[in-house]
């Protein structure tokens, strides 16, 4: 039994290492602390139940009925008896949950929120599975398929998660697995016997046989390759706007599927627009709207020092009521109600482009989801392409004396303190602050911000600039005033929530090509973004800095009209144009305007390339690297015969005087030589011979005297070169003398003999031999290679004694004395 409930215990911890992935749908968590609690009450109750030896279908119900408890001290419905035992009430609290947990799941995106009903469902789920898990791993010793189980909880995070799953989670969960089965294994070795190894040599339990390391060695490859191969295939990993095909990406790399829209860098997707070539159609939308606006499908408003960023919006379903602006007070406000359908074509993204402040939709199912607060329809499950729906909006436009008397918000106010944090960039405070000078009202600081992003100041209309938005591509962008529509709304409501004010970047599209009866073709070159400012009392404002003449479909209004346009704006008979609008053909859509940019929007299309950055510099660095790399082992070479000529001969032994020695010898006193000096001298000059030698390729034998060698070397190697002859013996007679010889030799040059051993060996060489001796001098190479293996020889030697260390330490030492059954 002490066998099983080791194993028992093991299983429910290999259920909760399986359940990591789930970190990746909370956002907290309280999940898994939760989880851990059922798991324990599930190992508890079955390792009780094996106790009392009771059956298997016993172990089942006792483990269900520990996990009914955990439960009901989790999730208590208030009814429950002494805290712990559950009645009918918990039990119909439990429906409620999982009922109410069916309706979160569509209204909330990931990462959730501690939700109950969430919770509730994920706690069951994993105490369910640790309970398959006990039942097939010890109940009936098939560890191996309580893999499936496992997988399954792995299988949430897959189909619900809107981009790539960590592979944390994976491999913390793979490597429970492992650990299950590992111990199985073991506990099955401990009761068929000794084991012993291919020698015969016997092995005890708590080592590791021959055949077990192999399989932990193939399951770490396997749990490797599992992860790395994902992302080394193309197409298996993917941003949410990133093309795919002439669309727009999934932020999955699956097709059919939704993704997060608060992991969309919009501004991204916009800048990755810009230089398509090919006209793509997006979608076709069909209002009976005499002069719509924008089409919307995103926002970003949350402002960081590296730019401004879109968060994860929250909603509820938006096939139900939604929200009517018609039934808020606002005295002045001219609202009108339009009805539209959107067919989308090739936009595959997890968010559906409409008209703001949409009040009803059709055609859509509950997985869409809308956000009030951003004006968005969004999902978690789904994405836009094929989609085909109507709805009904609310076009609500104002009078600039109307906005002149909203009232600022007060300090208090949520919407103020989220949406004016900006971090502290100098230029742009001190920009601020002598734009809105003396300006009273809200919509006055608005307007002076908003008329200062003129051609009169400046500004210009390209696609040549970088697509930042962080505080230095505002600095760069308000000093060199050259950009386009994602520099323009970005600069707005930077500047403007300096000011004070909140403000947002909305994206979508301008008008497309009419095509009668009210249809508009949106291509790539109508995508856009522009500027959004809350007003007091009234709600969020449209604003578009962006030269109109430079953005085809574009619309101005009588609180924010075209800054480059001509004085007289009135319509023409005739004219289309909503009330309260400026018609387009009147100013900056005109024919003979000069302020026209060659992109056509968003697309470079006809008018030209965009100027990039140049990208040959990175590979001219990239190939004078490989220079570089190439001319390691050359550079060494050279520095190595350097440091051996630096070395000084040994002058020749001067004597001083002659002295009487014992037993009437004469012996003389020499001084000026230092034989340590001479030796090294010599060693250092025949080392580089042998480096020599091995770099044209001539054979080295280490087992002969310096004397033979030389002999063997003036015979074959330098041929009939005298100076090379006499220079290679007197090499040999050196490093003789160095080895063997009380006294080294003195006073003789060594390197005029090296050199003229090298000009002889270079003559006799080839032309492959001299380039290889020149720039990849196998010398250098071959002590490489030996310092390599040294340093391999000695990991694995240490290795081995780490290894044979930790198993003193291992826990598998505790089974060794255990009885087997």
């Amino acid at each position: 039994m002490t066998a099983h409930r080791n194993l028992g215990f093991v299983a429910a911890a290999a259920t909760l290492l399986a359940a990591a992935p789930l970190s990746a749908i909370f956002d907290r968590w309280t999940w898994l602390i939760e989880a851990a609690i059922a798991v324990a009450a599930v190992a508890a109750a079955a390792a009780v139940s094996r106790l009392a030896r009771a059956p298997l279908w016993g172990q089942v119900l006792a483990m269900l009925a520990g996990l009914t408890l955990g439960l009901t001290w989790l999730f208590p419905g208030g009814a429950e008896l002494l805290a712990l035992l559950p009645t009918p009430s918990t039990f119909l609290h439990f429906g409620e949950l999982l009922g109410a947990s069916m309706q979160d799941m569509r209204t909330y995106g990931v990462k959730v929120p501690d939700v109950d009903s969430l919770l509730f469902l994920a706690v069951l789920g994993v105490g369910a599975v640790a309970v398959l898990v006990d039942v097939l791993s010890v109940g009936l010793r098939r560890p191996a398929l309580a893999g499936l189980p496992m997988l399954a909880i792995y299988s949430v995070p897959v189909a619900v998660y809107v981009d790539s799953v960590p592979a944390t989670g994976f491999v913390v969960g793979a490597c429970g697995y492992l650990w299950l089965l590992v111990t199985d294994n073991v506990d099955r070795v401990r009761r068929f016997g000794r084991r012993f190894t291919g020698e015969g040599r016997d092995v005890d339990v708590w080592e590791a046989s021959p055949l077990a390391a192999t399989g932990r060695r193939l399951a770490v490859v396997g749990v490797a390759l599992a992860v790395a191969l994902p992302l080394a295939v193309p197409g298996m990993t993917g941003g949410l706007l990133n093309p795919a095909g002439n669309g727009m990406g999934d932020g999955t790399g699956r097709s059919g599927q939704g993704g997060n829209p608060g992991r969309v860098d919009l501004f991204a997707a916009l800048s990755g627009q810009l230089n398509q070539n090919t006209v793509t159609e997006f979608a076709r939308v069909t209002t009976n709207e005499p002069a719509p606006f924008y089409l919307r499908f995103g926002v970003a408003d949350e402002l960081r020092p590296d730019g401004l960023r879109d968060r994860a919006p929250s909603g509820r379903p938006a096939n139900r009521n939604l929200p009517d602006p018609s039934e808020r007070a606002g005295h002045g406000i001219e609202r009108h109600r339009y009805r539209a359908t959107v067919e989308v074509k090739n936009l595959n993204m997890p968010l559906l482009p409409v008209y703001a402040e949409p009040v009803k939709t059709d055609n859509l199912n509950g997985n869409w989801l809308y956000d009030p607060n951003l004006q968005i329809v969004f999902s978690n499950r789904e994405n836009s392409r094929g989609k085909r729906y109507t709805f009904d909006y609310v076009r609500s436009t104002y009078t600039p004396a109307l906005l002149r008397g909203a009232p600022s918000l007060p300090a208090d106010d949520p919407v103020l303190r989220a949406q004016t944090v900006t971090p502290s960039v100098r230029a742009v405070d001190q920009l601020v602050e002598r734009l809105v000078k003396g300006k009273q009202s809200d919509y006055d600081k608005v307007r002076a911000i908003y008329d200062y992003f003129s051609a009169e100041n400046g500004f210009r209309y390209s696609l040549s600039t970088r697509p930042g938005t962080s505080g230095d591509d505002m600095t760069d962008f308000l000093a060199n005033k050259v950009g386009y529509c994602q520099q323009y709304a970005a600069a707005m409501a930077w500047l403007v929530r300096a000011a004070g004010i909140p403000a947002r970047v909305a994206f979508g599209f301008t008008n497309g090509n009419k095509t009668g009866g009210g249809t508009y073709v949106l291509t790539n070159k109508n995508l856009h973004a522009w500027t959004e400012v809350y007003f007091g009392g009234i709600g969020w404002v449209p604003f578009d800095a962006t030269p109109a003449a430079s953005v085809p479909g574009s619309v101005r209004s009588a609180w924010a009209p075209d800054t480059d346009a001509p004085e007289d704006t009135a319509p023409s008979p005739g004219s289309t144009t909503a009330p309260g609008e400026v018609d387009p053909s009147a100013g900056p859509n005109r024919p003979d305007r000069l302020d026209k940019d060659a992109d056509q929007g968003l697309s470079i299309g006809d008018g030209g390339p965009a100027r990039r950055s140049p990208v040959w510099p990175w590979w001219v660095a990239g190939l004078v690297a490989l220079l570089a790399l190439l001319a390691v082992p050359a550079l060494r070479r050279s520095a190595l015969r350097r440091r051996r000529r630096a070395r000084a001969p040994a002058p020749a032994a001067v004597t001083l005087a002659t002295v009487p020695g014992q037993r009437g010898e004469v012996r003389d006193v020499v001084v000026g030589v230092d034989a340590d000096q001479a030796r090294a001298h010599a060693h250092a000059a025949w080392d580089e011979l042998l480096d020599t030698l091995v770099d044209f390729q001539v054979r080295v034998d280490r087992t002969e005297t310096p004397r033979t060698t030389a002999e063997r070397l003036a015979r074959e190697a330098v041929g009939e070169d005298a100076g090379a002859v006499t220079g290679v013996r007197l090499l040999g007679r050196a490093e003789e003398r160095a080895r063997y010889a009380r006294d080294p030799l003195t006073g003789e040059e060594l390197h005029p003999g090296l050199r003229a051993v090298r000009g002889a060996l270079a003559a006799r060489a080839d032309r492959r031999t001299r380039i290889m001796a020149a720039l990849l001098p196998p010398s250098v190479l071959l002590r490489w290679r030996a310092a390599a293996a040294e340093r391999s020889a000695r990991l694995v030697v240490g290795g081995g004694r780490l290894r044979q260390r930790l198993l003193r330490w291992s826990p598998r030492r505790l089974l060794a004395g255990r009885p087997a059954r």
